[in-house]
């Protein structure tokens, strides 16, 4: 069972008089930080619990879907997942930036590509689902 990050934190602020306090509590906020991510890791255990494959099969698929999708952006080819979204590379232009630390210092940025991600309609909808109620 997965606890979810507020419940981490109480349980933290609980252990403070424990004379292994400051580990212990490192140890939950890592417990939490990786409860709020998706890593490739947990991607390739969530996979494999649900389809029954063991995790090197799956690792394997999945490390490989991303080598082609890094492979083709890096070719300058369009990559488009229904549902999903579209990545796409753009290249920016030359521009001149300036140093918040000394603003009267033109800094020349030069020309680059870069990853352009766009959501898909049904990721576009479930995200909005976590905006704030006015």
């Amino acid at each position: 069972m997965r606890l979810v990050p507020p419940l981490l934190f109480y349980l933290a602020t609980l252990i403070v008089d424990s004379k292994y306090s400051a580990v212990i509590y490192r140890r939950i906020v890592f417990a939490a930080k990786n409860y709020m991510n998706l890593t490739k890791r947990n991607l390739v255990t969530r996979i494999s619990e649900e389809t029954g494959l063991n995790q090197a099969q799956v690792f394997a698929v999945v490390q490989k879907t991303l080598n082609y999708i890094t492979e083709s952006l890096a070719k300058g080819i369009k990559v488009e997942l229904r549902n999903f979204g579209v990545f796409d590379v753009k290249i920016r232009r030359a521009r001149v930036g300036r140093n918040p630390n000394r603003p009267k210092t033109d800094v020349p940025i030069p020309a680059h590509a870069a990853v352009k991600f766009k959501a898909g309609k049904i990721m576009r909808a479930e995200v909005l689902k976590l905006s704030p109620k006015h």
